[in-house]
């Protein structure tokens, strides 16, 4: 999997979010200022190369949808960013994320409380 442009990426995010559209189902999404149709179309056809995108054509239409799910793709790219900015420690992201946001021991026991839950939902 290769990580995504911004651009790119607020396209796949778009995807996610409908499942399945048209390219101007997509530039519909985009918030102003938006770029042309032809441009998304262009990033589509790219996220169709990279494997991101299939679609299902209609004559000379196609209706895009992810090949990549989101959780799958936020997994790859916090593996990368930790990798790159923190040697792969997912201690030091967090001791870096405590310091830069001031974080006290009640946050942690929280933050810890909140992890609990998740990991047990996941888990029923």
């Amino acid at each position: 999997m290769k990580e995504l442009t911004k651009a790119e990426e607020q396209v796949m995010q778009i995807l996610w979010q409908i499942e399945k559209g048209f390219v101007k189902d997509v530039l519909a999404k985009i918030p102003e200022p938006k770029p042309a149709y032809n441009t998304v179309s262009t990033i589509i056809r790219i996220l169709e190369k990279k494997g991101f995108v299939g679609y299902k054509a209609y004559g000379k239409t196609h209706e895009y949808y992810p090949l990549i799910d989101k959780k799958s793709y936020s997994n790859f790219y916090l593996k990368n960013f930790i990798g790159g900015y923190f040697g792969g420690s997912f201690q030091k992201l967090v001791s870096f994320f405590a310091k830069e946001n001031d974080m006290d021991i009640n946050d942690f026991e929280s933050l810890i409380e909140h992890v609990e839950n998740d990991l047990k939902d996941e888990e029923a």
